[in-house]
């Protein structure tokens, strides 16, 4: 376990510390947000917390919404995190509304979504890093 992972459940838990929380990783490679998913839902269970894990392949934001989120939102237990991993498309402009948290994995040059909470380079994935954004720069048009 890294350092970068258990930041990340540190943030994440210190901004939604409990009830039913959704959290996403996601990122142009799905198979390796996948992964980034399993090392931070690994962090959010040594620190704690009941997480529950779904990946999807296509993103499909209404089969999501109906098969995935509603089911967790009205589960028995109180506190849990679900972590849904899987295409860029879970943060689209109508499914990103979904999550409490984002966590945008990338490598190499490729570029960051801006409505990511957090950004992780995994151009190594034995040695993750985190990334910072300034999308102050960005135009308007950037990710539409």
């Amino acid at each position: 376990m890294t350092d970068v992972w258990n930041g990340i459940a540190e943030e994440f838990l210190h901004l939604y510390p409990a009830g039913r929380r959704l959290l996403a990783v996601v990122g142009e490679d799905a198979e390796r947000s996948r992964a980034a998913a399993d090392l931070l839902g690994t962090a959010l269970v040594e620190a704690g917390h009941e997480v529950e894990r779904t990946h999807s392949e296509d993103g499909d934001e209404r089969m999501l919404r109906a098969d995935v989120v509603a089911p967790f939102r009205n589960g028995p237990k109180a506190d849990r995190v679900l972590i849904v991993s899987g295409p860029a498309a879970l943060l689209g402009p109508t499914a990103r509304g979904m999550w409490n948290f984002t966590l945008w994995q990338l490598a190499g040059d490729e570029p960051p979504h801006s409505v990511a909470s957090a950004l992780v380079d995994m151009t190594d994935p034995a040695h993750p890093s985190r990334r910072t954004a300034d999308y102050c720069a960005l135009p308007a048009s950037f990710g539409s």
